[in-house]
């Protein structure tokens, strides 16, 4: 024998709505509004849901903002309007519509953000040829001329003295310390 398949969450929830939305018309002229009691009835008789689950079905309902609930002294009220649900599916369509135009543009932007990198590496490929970068340069290099060209002042102080004070020889000073012939100033 075959077993008999029960109705899922969601078909037992779009079975739910159906209670409400049929008897929308009624609702228009006399207000009805069901009790808790009353939907059980409804659904277990008309709609095939157990008992059991009208409930927790009921209450995901109430939680999604797609049924009203209000409690009038002992009692809890619900009910649902078609409109009600039209304009949810409308805000839940733009909300869809509005995530997948965000993620174009998250995807727009990473792109873009890839091609920023690729250009400041292109830049920073040329960076030896920017005109601020070539004048600091020259100033460095400038710097460094008159420094070498003071030690070399130095050096050439401390041979004379040394060639005064002790008699030694300009070939035997360079030999000692390493100085080569062509030592002179920078140009």
């Amino acid at each position: 024998m075959s077993k008999k398949k029960g109705l899922s969450f969601e078909e037992k929830r779009a079975r739910m709505m159906e209670i409400f939305f049929e008897t929308c018309l009624l609702c228009f002229m006399q207000k009805d509004v069901f009790q808790l009691k009353d939907i059980e009835k409804i659904a277990s008789k008309d709609k095939g849901i157990t008992s059991m689950s009208v409930k927790e079905v009921l209450q995901s309902l109430v939680d999604d903002g797609m049924v009203d609930t209000d409690r009038i002294g002992t009692s809890n009220y619900f009910w649902a309007f078609p409109s009600k649900a039209l304009h949810a599916r409308k805000r839940k369509l733009e909300e869809l519509q509005t995530q997948a135009e965000r993620a174009a543009l998250m995807k727009e932007l990473a792109a873009l953000q890839q091609k920023k990198e690729q250009l400041k590496a292109e830049i920073e490929k040329y960076k030896e040829y920017d005109p601020d970068v070539v004048e600091e340069m020259r100033q460095t290099s400038k710097v460094a001329k008159e420094a070498a060209n003071r030690w070399t002042d130095n050096i050439f102080a401390i041979k004379s003295w040394a060639k005064r004070k002790f008699g030694f020889e300009e070939s035997r000073i360079d030999k000692s310390f390493g100085i080569p012939e062509d030592f002179d100033y920078i140009d």
